[in-house]
């Protein structure tokens, strides 16, 4: 098994980032530039979650099998001493019996942790802060060449690279100044390490106090179902007002490009800047706009109206987000239309007495296996309206004591004796048994939950609606490299808060120990005493001032008082927009159910009509063969009678008129039409065929 787990658990993140990529992102839309920064991102910043708890067990048994060697090695000298005290050269030296070792299963021979963590750290950081931000700044510029793209991404990027730039010189400054340290190349790399992670810490604790918070309420919340549902219209309230102004938004810009489009002709030089911003536009507005090339008019330069290149730039940022905003709210009205639809689903199936689980719209998608026999409405029933709420609340219990636990350590996590910090000391009492699977999975829960506080913090914030993950293929090009920039720039020192709360980073815990193969490509946090020994042990303690912050919902209240609407229960405010959003779903309701109404009458039809008409049609083509086979041999018979023969009926007389004298039709002449008063006693032409219309438009207002 020597390496073996590493490289399945590489294989796996892989594919594990490509599926969430899949869900997140369009594969047949977005550039693949984006998809491949995207997925590099995620996929790094994945590997550093899964792979660290194997490095930290593979350091635990390194250094239960340093602790054996000085153990040995203090036994001889011991003994050695003894034996020279005493004279008797014939006494051999005692040997002690060593703690015996035992070998993970997942265990990394020497040499393969340091360089890749090494790549895994380096390209990640790459990515977080010179090629995504470009990247992100490059796809949303308005610029329509290249040179114009790079010039615009390298601008709106300066406040990126001023920030860093502005640390990471501070920090040379301070070991340039210093009499005891001298700068050399591992100790300059070790500064952009400490000036990043620094970066990353700071922003790390105000996001991790947040979350620590508000995701155990978040579930709590979540098994009062009432409380859940008035909050759903509030945001339905919140949600429409923001897609109509999007929608406002994109026929104002619309119309602008109308303009523009009208005023450039087809020979202007500026036409192909017409035509890219035209691209951009939705399908719908580029039938309306379509290029005008019927209009053959030379172009003027003596006209001044021609809009300048610098303004149809800043016109083709405005059409780029115009777009990814109206999209981006229509996607979110849907998803949580159906999240509506389903509370209010559950209220109703509450009281049901059959306990099988009603929809109130059928599902679009055909039934899974899984629905049919595994999760059937019997199953959905208890689950929806009496076993998730217990779960949730179980659930909100267990997150809470996490939490807990988590604010407890990072407030003492510095104190090594004695150990007060709750994860160190579980690790250190699984450390006594060797039992390296509890050890891999606590590290792997804790961290996992760290990152879930952290990054669903991001997410549930969203800057404004700037940016949002949308699952079904929804998310734009610029939220997939944000999300990405933001892992790549959280995730390095989040896993180092999680070594100093376990005590196996020997620059905050100041313990000899062996250090995780992790922490050695860190770089020793001792050349700047003031960050090792000051900002990394009392920054976080800020943590439970930020989290009392939250438990109060200061921040609601704030911004509640500066205008922006939060959800509050206790507001006039907030109760007109949940009466607001019960009446916009009410509407919505009343109109997917018209909807599904007719596409299930429609159904019906197809059903009950269709194997009726189909079967008539068969028939009705047999019995027409048939006749048409008859008909045709009487007529056959009738023809050579009636040449052979004077001899007949004055009916086949007129059968062998009509068939000889037969005209073809004028299509070019005008409708014969045949009125039904005038079937019986109406003229008849020598042929047999009725009069003109004009002969029988006259008879028609005969009686007026």
């Amino acid at each position: 098994m020597s390496g073996a787990a590493l490289g399945i658990e590489i294989v796996v993140v892989f594919f594990l980032a490509l599926f969430l990529l899949h869900r997140y992102g369009d594969f047949r839309k977005q550039q693949r530039m984006v998809l491949f920064g995207t997925l590099l991102a995620w996929y790094l910043c994945f590997l550093i979650v899964f792979i660290l708890p194997l490095d930290v067990s593979t350091t635990i048994y390194k250094q239960c099998l340093i602790d054996n060697e000085e153990h040995a090695m203090t036994a001889l000298v011991t003994a050695t001493v003894s034996n020279q005290t005493s004279g008797n050269s014939s006494v051999f030296p005692t040997k002690s019996i060593p703690k015996k070792c035992h070998k993970p299963w997942s265990y990394i021979p020497d040499g393969i942790m340091p360089v890749f963590w090494r790549v895994v750290y380096w390209t990640s950081q790459c990515l977080t802060w010179l090629l995504l931000p470009f990247m992100q700044s490059y796809a949303r510029s308005g610029g329509f060449s290249i040179t114009g793209k790079i010039k615009t991404a390298l601008i709106e990027n300066a406040i990126y690279y001023g920030t860093y730039l502005l640390i990471f010189g501070s920090l040379l400054i301070y070991v340039a100044v210093h009499p005891h340290l001298h700068l050399s190349w591992s100790e300059l790399q070790t500064i952009g390490i400490t000036a990043a992670n620094t970066w990353g810490l700071f922003l790390l604790v105000l996001l991790m106090g947040y979350g620590l918070v508000e995701i155990p309420r978040s579930y709590w919340n979540a098994s009062r179902r009432g409380h859940l549902l008035i909050k759903t219209y509030f945001k339905a309230a919140k949600l429409m007002t923001e897609k109509a102004d999007a929608e406002e938004n994109l026929e104002d810009v619309m119309e602008e490009v109308r303009k523009a489009n009208e005023s450039i002709k087809y020979n202007h030089p500026l036409r192909k800047c017409i035509d890219t911003i035209l691209r951009k536009c939705p399908v719908e507005y580029q039938e309306k706009m379509g290029r005008n090339m019927d209009d053959y008019e030379d172009f003027n330069n003596k006209q001044n109206t021609y809009p300048t290149e610098r303004s149809l730039v800043k016109l083709h940022k405005q059409v780029i987000y115009a777009v990814q905003r109206n999209n981006r709210t229509r996607v979110q009205w849907q998803i949580l239309l159906d999240e509506a639809f389903h509370l209010e689903d559950v209220a109703k199936n509450e009281t049901s007495s059959s306990r099988q689980f009603v929809h109130s719209f059928a599902s679009a998608e055909p039934a899974s296996w899984v629905r049919r026999y595994l999760y059937t409405p019997t199953v959905e029933w208890y689950w929806e309206c009496l076993l998730k709420q217990w779960f949730y609340r179980l659930l909100a219990v267990v997150l809470s004591l996490f939490s807990a636990a988590v604010v407890w350590s990072e407030c003492t996590f510095f104190s090594t004796r004695p150990v007060l910090s709750l994860f160190a000391v579980f690790i250190q009492l699984a450390e006594r048994d060797y039992n390296y699977i509890y050890i891999e999975m606590a590290c792997f829960i804790t961290i996992f939950f760290l990152c879930t506080c952290v990054y669903s913090t991001v997410f549930r914030i969203r800057v404004f609606n700037y940016y949002y993950l949308a699952s079904h293929h929804q998310t734009d090009a610029y939220s997939l490299q944000f999300s990405g920039m933001l892992f790549c720039r959280l995730t390095p020192p989040l896993c180092l808060n999680f070594l100093g709360l376990i005590h196996m980073d020997s620059a905050i815990s100041h313990q000899d120990k062996e250090q995780t193969a992790y922490t050695s490509i860190m770089g020793s946090m001792r050349v700047l005493y003031f960050i090792a020994d000051g900002f990394y042990i009392y920054y976080p303690m800020l943590i439970v001032l930020l989290c009392i912050a939250t438990y109060f919902s200061l921040g609601t209240r704030c911004l509640n008082l500066l205008g922006f609407q939060q959800f509050m229960g206790d507001n006039d405010m907030t109760s007109d927009l949940i009466d607001e959003g019960k009446e916009l779903l009410r509407r919505e309701r009343r109109k997917r159910q018209r909807i599904e109404d007719g596409e299930n009458r429609r159904r019906e039809w197809k059903e009950r009509y269709g194997r009726q008409r189909e079967e008539t049609a068969a028939r009705n083509r047999g019995s027409f063969s048939e006749m048409k086979e008859t008909n045709y041999a009487e007529m056959v018979n009738s023809n050579s009678k009636a040449k052979y023969s004077r001899a007949g009926s004055r009916s086949e007389r007129d059968c062998i008129e009509l068939l000889e004298d037969a005209e073809p039709l004028d299509y070019n002449a005008e409708t014969v039409t045949a009125d039904p008063a005038d079937t019986d006693s109406g003229s008849r032409h020598a042929g047999g065929r009725y009069l003109s219309m004009s002969s029988s438009r006259s008879r028609i207002f005969d009686d007026v």
